[in-house]
């Protein structure tokens, strides 16, 4: 995965894993509000991993 597509993903895990947590606290699922939290975890890891890719890329261009 791309640097870009890894920004995406995470960015869209994210806003998953916000919704099912908000989901479950509305409803009292509990279950769903970790599963919230964890796709959460998730994408904020992919996002990292995306930028750091960006910031490996921009290393080796300035050699």
């Amino acid at each position: 995965m791309g640097s870009t597509s890894d920004k995406i993903s995470g960015a869209a895990n994210q806003a998953a894993g916000k919704v099912k947590q908000a989901a479950g606290k509305a409803t009292g699922n509990n279950k769903l509000r970790a599963e919230g939290k964890g796709q959460e975890v998730k994408g904020k890891v992919q996002t990292a991993k995306g930028k750091a890719k960006d910031a490996a890329k921009g290393a080796v261009d300035r050699m």
